[in-house]
């Protein structure tokens, strides 16, 4: 059911009042988007990086039979020096210009987040073609190599920063969501992860316990303030192909009822938990609107991005530790979005954050998130967004937009996208802009419009299928608002 138009005012007269209140605790200088303003550190997030070795194909058999030591040089020997065009995956000119400008946002950022996605997509298909025939040896010796050449170049920019990472759906041998749980990808990988990204910011017996079974695991790096949950969502996801029915199901399972444990231990130690997935939890809206609206809006049915038996247990598990979760990181959509994942007396609150992509093969510009984050709590306060505009004469990244003046708000980070949901759907100038900065900047590719603009609100705060489907229909005739028509000329 959708809030009333007076559950709506009181909401807000909530949600400013707090503010008020934080107000006096923070001061307003820690809300500024500034990592360098005095209690603030910036903390960079970046992601679906799908690093692509195959786009110059003259430098093929050279890196197939070099060692990745001499990755970089080989590279740098391409008559291919710009990044490509939407539709593309990050070469390696976008590869190093995105790390080189998340270097200069770093500041004195306690960790690195990379939520997913090192390799691009049909990785292996693209190999065998190559290759010249179906070598299952040459291929994980291949996979191999780029992820430790990715691991490398982030280590080289990055000298003693913990990157915690999780794995995306692309990340395996045998392709997309193929991660097979206790397989030679899982293995190879251990030890290079953990010493070369998260620079042994782990318990060591605890994350070769997780990881190598499952791709999930805990971080704890030194001086943190949070504890890191890091979850292989690719187990969930309803496109999993099972490499064996029965120990997919249990692995999955076996994520879910260790989630529990993780949050439980965490939460009587008295310690704030960030989740880190790929995945996220909620409805797949682009494939909802390709595949079941008809040209009025409505929709038939929608997909989930995880299979429901998951979904139901992971949203009681983050309700019962709510108290817990301080914030979800995600990626995986490409675009600039977030979510809700939990609902109370109609109103939606506990963030997800889902992060841009480097790549642009969905027709999205490169970007990734620099949030503000106050130095002594860790309560996240703002973010700005870092966009590579690919149709600019010399594609570089820069300051694309800052959350708190797009939005016009001063609260805590968490508190501003709760406010902004219902605001979302009567507000002309914030929908205007949430729309705008879906596709990082590439107006041109935008599919948002008026028809389907329901299915993306709704997306923001309805986590469960059946109450996504209702307040996508029911938004025209009174459920959510009176329609905001717009030119479509932002």
């Amino acid at each position: 059911m959708y809030v009333t138009l007076g559950k709506k005012r009181r909401s807000h007269i909530f949600f400013l009042l707090v503010a008020i209140a934080l107000a006096f605790v923070t001061g307003c200088g820690d809300s500024s988007s500034n990592g360098s303003t005095r209690g603030t550190v910036p903390l960079v997030i970046i992601s679906d990086i799908h690093f692509t070795p195959f786009y110059d194909p003259g430098l093929f058999d050279d890196l197939v039979n070099s060692p990745v030591e001499q990755w970089a040089s080989i590279f740098q020997t391409s008559s291919i020096t710009e990044p490509l065009l939407w539709g593309n995956e990050s070469n390696y000119p976008l590869l190093t210009r995105a790390l080189d400008s998340a270097l200069m946002e770093i500041g004195s950022s306690p960790v690195l987040l990379f939520p997913g996605d090192i390799l691009a997509h049909k990785f292996p298909e693209k190999f065998f073609d190559l290759y010249g025939k179906e070598d299952e040896e040459a291929l994980r010796s291949f996979v191999y190599k780029t992820v430790v050449f990715f691991a490398s170049q982030v280590r080289e920019r990055f000298g003693d920063l913990p990157v915690i990472f999780t794995l995306g759906n692309n990340d395996s041998y045998a392709g997309d969501y193929k991660i097979v749980p206790g397989g030679k990808f899982l293995a190879d990988t251990a030890e290079e992860f953990y010493s070369t990204l998260l620079l042994g910011g782990a318990d060591s017996e605890d994350f070769f316990k997780t990881y190598p079974a499952g791709g999930y695991y805990v971080a704890d790096p030194p001086g943190s303030k949070a504890l890191f949950v890091c979850l292989n969502s690719i187990l969930f996801s309803r496109h999993r192909i099972e490499n064996n029915a029965d120990e997919g199901d249990d692995i999955a399972l076996k994520q879910l009822d260790w989630l529990e444990l993780t949050l439980a231990e965490a939460g009587s130690a008295g310690k704030k938990v960030w989740l880190i997935t790929h995945i996220p939890p909620g409805v797949d809206i682009f494939g909802t609107v390709s595949t079941y609206m008809d040209k009025s809006g409505y929709i038939s049915n929608a997909d989930s991005f995880w299979k429901e038996e998951y979904h139901e247990l992971f949203l009681e598990i983050c309700k019962r530790y709510e108290h817990v979760i301080e914030v979800v990181f995600s990626a995986h959509t490409h675009m600039d979005e977030y979510k809700l994942l939990l609902e109370n007396d109609s109103i939606a609150y506990k963030a997800t954050i889902t992060v841009p992509s480097v790549s642009p093969i969905f027709g999205n510009d490169p970007a990734f998130r620099v949030v503000t984050m106050d130095r002594e709590n860790w309560e996240l306060l703002d973010y700005r967004s870092v966009a590579c505009h690919l149709g600019s004469a010399s594609p570089e990244f820069s300051n694309y937009y800052v959350f708190s003046e797009a939005y016009i708000t001063e609260m805590p980070l968490e508190l501003s996208l709760t406010s902004l949901f219902p605001k979302l759907a009567t507000d002309v100038l914030s929908q205007q802009n949430y729309r705008g900065f879906y596709y990082s900047g590439h107006n041109a590719a935008n599919n948002i419009d008026d028809t389907n603009w329901p299915a993306y609100w709704c997306g923001i705060g309805k986590m469960v299928k059946d109450e996504y489907i209702e307040c996508v229909n029911s938004y025209r005739s009174g459920g959510a608002s009176t329609p905001i028509i717009f030119d479509n000329s932002y």
